[in-house]
């Protein structure tokens, strides 16, 4: 039965009617209604997990996401960890997280991640980790491209979060599943080009207004560009270093 699961989207579908968000599904038949499969998400704020597990909720099934292991330390993070078959994975060695995915998988559930690791800051597709890909062949089932778009408008990186009733849209589109063919490298790329031509049919659809910060550069907006994102991000990542070496060390 899965009590906190089920609690879970309870209180999901609560916070989504308290704030006026309209989520639109797309295309859901690609999720499976059984078996095992990996479902890759694009990733551009805090919450596209939520949108994302309600979208495979629609289909009967429930995402067992992996999730990055420090999360392990929020009290209220770790009991749903424990209780809802989510993955910690430890960036440094995530073997074990890898053959749980793999074990549960080959059990028949759908298994959650986002490829691109971290939030893309020009909310375009960032490069991929290949994660998705050899779960999905080691395990020897399809993997259905996710794109969540609009979510970044209430929660994302570097901007204050917008959690008030302000009726935000945001759409939810699965792609063609993808068997578990070839290489990593080819089902890496396949995967890439399902979730971009997807990605991008998605975007077409959706309002966009010019000079908005959530709007990619591409399409007129304030976001930067992918290049632009990669600097910001390696300037923060050699921050986050230089303070590990020494935690002592003030603002450079």
């Amino acid at each position: 039965m899965e009590p906190v699961y089920r609690a879970l989207k309870i209180t999901a579908k609560a916070l989504v009617a308290a704030t006026g968000t309209t989520i639109t599904f797309q295309d859901l038949e690609h999720i499976p209604r059984s078996g095992g499969a990996v479902i890759a998400i694009n990733h551009t704020s805090y919450v596209d997990w939520l949108p994302a597990a309600l979208a495979a909720n629609a289909r009967g099934r429930r995402i067992r996401y992996m999730i990055k292991a420090e999360m392990q330390q929020v009290k209220v993070v770790n009991f749903l960890i424990n209780h809802t078959k989510t993955i910690p994975v430890d960036r440094g060695s995530g073997s074990h997280a890898y053959a749980e995915a793999v074990r549960l998988l080959r059990d028949g559930e759908v298994v959650g991640l986002m490829p691109e690791a971290t939030i893309s800051r020009s909310f375009e597709l960032k490069e991929f980790k290949t994660g998705a890909a050899r779960m999905a062949l080691a395990a020897h089932v399809p993997t259905v491209p996710l794109i969540v778009w609009g979510a970044q408008r209430i929660w994302t990186k570097g901007y204050p979060r917008d959690l008030g009733r302000r009726k935000i849209p945001v759409t939810v589109a699965a792609g063609p599943r993808l068997p578990p063919t070839g290489d990593v490298e080819q089902l890496d790329a396949a995967l890439r080009e399902g979730m971009t031509s997807l990605l991008h049919r998605v975007q077409e659809q959706y309002p966009h207004p010019e000079g908005a910060f959530w709007v990619p550069r591409r399409l007129g907006g304030g976001a930067p560009t992918v290049a632009e994102a990669k600097i910001i991000e390696d300037t923060e990542k050699a921050e986050r270093a230089r303070k590990r070496a020494d935690p002592s060390a003030g603002p450079g």
